[in-house]
């Protein structure tokens, strides 16, 4: 134990720094995307993620909006559990053939007006698993898909550009 203890200290820190934290990290759109948020649902901008599929590398990155480095909350937006009180979908993985029927009914429970946003190559495009007798592919192919955020894994800065994107395409003022 003792000699482990020594090596430790001889050696060092060896983990890489932390990022240099942006202060301006959208501080321009910021108020902006606020009151439109306000405007257009009268409240924050709710949120339900469905993994269609998905290998979890695009959830490790949306788990990650939630860090206070990235700060979803601090945008008006948060993730709820029904899609009965969500304003987007967040779809991420190719819809496999079991999943079919649960997202259709979970957009159905979704109310107008209604987001969708496809993250990931294969919430996009079907991804390395394309189409095939367990995976019917791309989320479009299953529910209308308002916006798709490529990457495999995409990072949290391009899902949030996707969320907000999805909201300037009905205001036509935020981005």
């Amino acid at each position: 134990m003792y000699e482990i203890i020594k090596q430790i200290l001889r050696s060092g820190i060896k983990s890489e720094s932390p990022p240099a934290i942006d202060a301006n990290l959208y501080a321009p759109q910021r108020q902006q995307l606020q009151e439109e948020i306000l405007k257009r649902f009268g409240r924050a901008l709710s949120i339900r993620h469905v993994d269609a599929g998905s290998c979890n590398g695009c959830e490790l990155e949306i788990n990650s909006l939630s860090n206070p480095f990235y700060n979803l909350e601090g945008l008006g937006i948060h993730f709820v559990a029904s899609p009965r009180h969500a304003d987007m979908l967040l779809v991420t993985g190719p819809v496999s053939k079991h999943m079919e029927v649960a997202l259709r009914r979970t957009y159905d429970a979704t109310p107008e007006p209604k987001f969708v946003v496809a993250i990931g190559d294969c919430g996009c495009c079907g991804g390395i698993f394309g189409e095939s007798y367990a995976s019917l592919g791309k989320v479009s192919n299953v529910i209308p898909v308002d916006v798709a955020v490529p990457g495999c894994p995409p990072t949290p800065r391009d899902i949030i550009q996707g969320i907000l994107t999805a909201i300037s395409l009905t205001s036509g003022t935020v981005g």
